[in-house]
């Protein structure tokens, strides 16, 4: 399909720069259904727009401070990293990227040293880091939170991102993006769910940088996804599928949960214990095998989530939802409003 038709005029004021207070206070749009009125909800909404049974899964992810600041010799060198390799080396994207050469040491703040080893085709580095200590523990005194780029842009990274940009779910390291759907979440919410029946499941899927990168191809075909790690153990799968037969629905918070779960997901849609990289790309005419819904943000023009939403509930229904979002004044990307869609 054509990438221009995934395109769609939003007002830069619209671009939330801090979340909501409370978290749950986030105002969330409910689309149920294909042609039903859009309803203005609150995330605090949610056990009432839920029936007991149904599943809600979680990304477990934690986001690390993945944005460095350094120096080759004279020049500056910014990286974010993007994708771990193995104990020491991670793939990252590096600004300034002119001035680095197979090779070369990078320094960065608090004595935090790697070296650039490869570059990858898509323009990406591989970067070695030195020391005896996990890359972990440097980066979390090297590093500063990796803001989505329509946020950095407009002021700068501080304290209170290192807690704001994190899910009250967050366990296992190596994200680089929060799957922000679950930001809106609080322990008081988490209580109301369980009083209500809701059900709630976890599974870790660490998000890219790739995910702020945009769609430059002309034609949806032509775009290449970049893959991230992630894992859904045996007994979470076996419980996923066990809702599904028993009639309740399996509604993901956040697109990097959906896509873990489609790619676990057989023809069958069972969905199967899965560790390893997932680059899946949804498209309209993708036929979902193991979700009956999404939780999610309000995504940017012509990237590849709103693609996703796309595919869930059809362009035109995302188009108009869209566009009642705006002149209703919600709060877009990752620190925003959210929405409840329910094909």
């Amino acid at each position: 399909m054509r990438v221009e038709l995934f395109d769609f005029e939003l007002p830069p004021e619209r671009i939330a720069l801090r979340p909501a207070r409370p978290r749950d206070a986030a105002r969330m749009l409910v689309a149920d259904g294909a042609t039903a009125p859009f309803r203005d909800a609150t995330v605090r909404d949610l056990p009432g727009l839920l029936s007991p049974g149904d599943v809600l899964v979680f990304n477990d992810t934690r986001v690390i401070p993945a944005q460095l600041e350094g120096r080759r010799g004279d020049a500056k060198i910014g990286a974010t990293l993007h994708k771990r390799i193995d104990l020491r080396r991670w793939q990252a994207f590096v600004k300034n990227a002119k001035r680095l050469r197979e090779g070369d040491l990078v320094e960065f703040p608090a004595g935090v040293m790697a070296t650039a080893e490869a570059r990858a085709a898509d323009g990406s580095w591989t970067l070695a880091f030195h020391g005896e200590e996990p890359v972990e523990v440097l980066l979390e005194r090297a590093g500063t939170m990796p803001l989505p780029p329509y946020i950095a842009g407009k002021r700068g990274t501080d304290e209170r991102d290192r807690e704001d940009y994190q899910t009250m779910f967050a366990q296992k390291d190596g994200a680089v993006a929060a799957p922000t759907a679950s930001l809106h979440f609080t322990h008081e919410l988490v209580a109301a769910l369980d009083s209500a029946g809701i059900v709630r499941e976890t599974l870790t899927l660490h998000v890219g940088a790739g995910t702020f990168l945009p769609v430059k191809a002309e034609d949806t075909t032509e775009h290449q996804m970049h893959a991230e790690w992630g894992r859904i153990d045996a007994a979470t799968a076996d419980r996923l599928n066990a809702a599904r037969r028993a009639g309740h629905r399996v509604i993901p918070v956040g697109t990097t949960s959906l896509r873990l779960l489609e790619s676990a997901a057989g023809e069958d849609g069972i969905i199967r214990p899965f560790e390893g990289d997932t680059a899946i790309f949804i498209t309209p005419g993708y036929r979902f095998r193991a979700v009956d819904g999404l939780m999610t943000n309000f995504h940017l023009p012509k990237s590849t989530l709103f693609m996703l939403v796309s595919a869930m509930m059809g362009l035109d229904r995302m188009q108009a939802a869209y566009a009642h979002a705006i002149a209703e004044e919600y709060r877009f990307y990752s620190y925003g409003d959210s929405s409840l869609l329910l094909p």
